[in-house]
C-alpha cells in the first residue's frame, strides 16, 4: 500500500514550515514537500523519559522536524514503551 502524500496543512509545527510562504525571502514551498509522504509517529519531547505511550500516534510527514521533540517510529519501542 502506498503512503499518502503530505500537504502544506500537515507541515504545522515543522521547523521548515517557514518555507511554505511564511517568509520574507520569496520561497513559496518547502523543497521537501513535493516528495513527502505521511507516517505514524510518536512525538516525544527531548525532556521525556521512557516508557512512552505507543497509543499516542500522530500522522506526520516523514520529513517533519519539530523543535525540542523527536519523531519515534512505534516499532522502535517494545511493548512496554522502552527502546528496543
Amino acid at each position: 500500500m502506498k503512503n499518502k502524500k503530505a500537504t502544506v496543512a500537515n507541515c504545522v509545527g515543522c521547523r521548515d514550515n517557514f518555507y511554505n510562504c511564511n517568509n520574507n525571502i520569496g520561497v513559496k514551498r518547502c523543497w521537501m514537500l513535493a516528495e513527502a509522504t505521511m507516517g505514524d509517529f510518536l512525538i516525544v519531547g527531548v525532556w521525556q523519559n521512557p516508557p512512552y505511550d505507543k497509543k499516542d500516534l500522530h500522522k506526520k510527514p516523514v520529513c517533519w522536524e519539530g523543535t525540542g521533540v523527536v519523531k519515534v517510529k512505534p516499532e522502535a519501542l517494545d511493548a512496554e514503551g522502552y527502546w528496543r
